[in-house]
């Protein structure tokens, strides 16, 4: 989906966190931006990282208890490894960004190089839960979809991208998704600096955020 590396070193200027519930949109909202916005920007300018590079190595755990893990919940996730590289891509140090096998339900022994962008997006769904990570970001946006379409999203994606049954999407969503979504996720909207509605094709708010991102590199070009 995104290229792995870039062809120049840059230091990252600029970290904007796209948020919001499993299925609800975000990696269709980042991708558009990205795709838009790739071929007119100077090679290098703009990079995406996936919260879920960033779930925790089950390796050594029995395949049935790993696929007990409650992965809407906060510690699922290596958070602090995600602030860290977040930090180096600032200070312009590349960094090798974990690959999640959710066949396996665990991490694969591949990495995906990164190299410092002048603009970063990071997508995931508890990326404005998390204290430290929130430091990390200079713009928040939640992707506010209703949790109904949200779970049609995700019978599709689960099922056809990631092995799954449909019976297994239905209990995980029932046991785990849902209660952690108002539990953790729901709650973490109103640390968002723009809320968007109708899912991640709003196309005033990707042209918002595509102009934003302009004016951010135009400055940072001037300084």
């Amino acid at each position: 989906m995104y290229p792995s590396v870039w062809m120049r070193t840059l230091v990252t200027r600029t970290i904007i966190a796209i948020a919001g519930a499993s299925a609800s949109g975000k990696s269709l909202f980042s991708q558009t931006i990205y795709n838009e916005l790739v071929n007119e920007l100077e090679p290098g300018a703009i990079a995406v990282i996936e919260e879920d590079a960033y779930y925790k190595d089950q390796s050594h755990l029995p395949f049935d208890h790993r696929t007990q893990t409650n992965y809407d919940h906060p510690d699922a996730f290596e958070h602090e490894l995600m602030c860290k590289h977040l930090t180096q891509l600032r200070n312009g140090e590349a960094v090798e960004v974990p690959s999640y096998d959710y066949a396996q339900h665990t991490r694969s022994d591949k990495t995906r190089t990164v190299m410092p962008a002048e603009i970063l997006i990071v997508e995931g769904i508890l990326l404005l839960s998390d204290k430290a990570l929130r430091k990390e970001f200079d713009i928040k946006v939640f992707i506010d979809t209703p949790l109904d379409i949200c779970l049609m999203r995700r019978m599709q994606r689960d099922m056809e991208q990631r092995g799954r049954t449909l019976q297994s999407v239905v209990e995980q969503y029932q046991a785990t998704v849902r209660p952690m979504f108002y539990q953790f996720i729901e709650p973490s909207k109103h640390n968002a600096d723009l809320v968007v509605t109708r899912g991640g094709m709003n196309r005033v708010a990707i042209d918002i955020i595509k102009s934003k991102i302009k004016y951010l590199l135009q400055k940072q070009q001037r300084e």
